[in-house]
């Protein structure tokens, strides 16, 4: 009996010990178990949403070198970084950019209008000019005047 081998392989685990059936589980163990992911999960969602996290971090990795000479893509990512860093109070919805197209690429100018009508706060027809953003595509700078008209500062990005 050279040829066969009648040596079971060793089974890995537990060894002896001998485990009950388990038994299925119920329709309502089962719902339990899935709104205990999901609604912790829907509320995590919620709150980043209502934060803006969500729209910051889809900026943060769709917004590359070449966007900056793309007016739309540009217009975009000021909005996000201007609600962000708390230049105003406005929604973003209600945030209108002017982009004075005569300026040249190192410099453009974009005026942050607030929009007041529709469902905008106040809605009275007027748009108050907020603060004006410079803009340096080249260099890929931003400055802005923000409470100080005229005077323009670095802003974060």
């Amino acid at each position: 009996m050279a040829g066969s081998d009648t040596t079971t392989p060793r089974k890995l685990g537990l060894g002896n010990l001998k485990r009950p059936p388990r038994k299925p589980r119920t329709l309502r163990q089962h719902l339990i178990r899935r709104l205990l992911v999901v609604i912790p999960a829907s509320l995590l969602m919620v709150v980043l949403m209502k934060s803006g996290w969500i729209d910051f971090a889809a900026d943060r990795m769709t917004f590359d070198k070449l966007s900056w000479f793309d007016n739309t893509k540009l217009v975009e990512h000021l909005r996000i970084l201007v609600r962000h860093d708390g230049l105003t109070d406005e929604p973003a919805h209600c945030l209108m950019f002017i982009v004075n197209g005569d300026d040249p690429p190192n410099a453009t100018r974009i005026d942050v209008m607030a929009k007041h009508v529709g469902n905008c706060p106040n809605p009275n027809g007027e748009f108050p000019k907020l603060f004006t953003v410079k803009v340096d595509k080249a260099e890929r700078l931003l400055f802005t005047d923000a409470g100080t008209p005229g005077n323009f500062r670095p802003m974060p990005q």
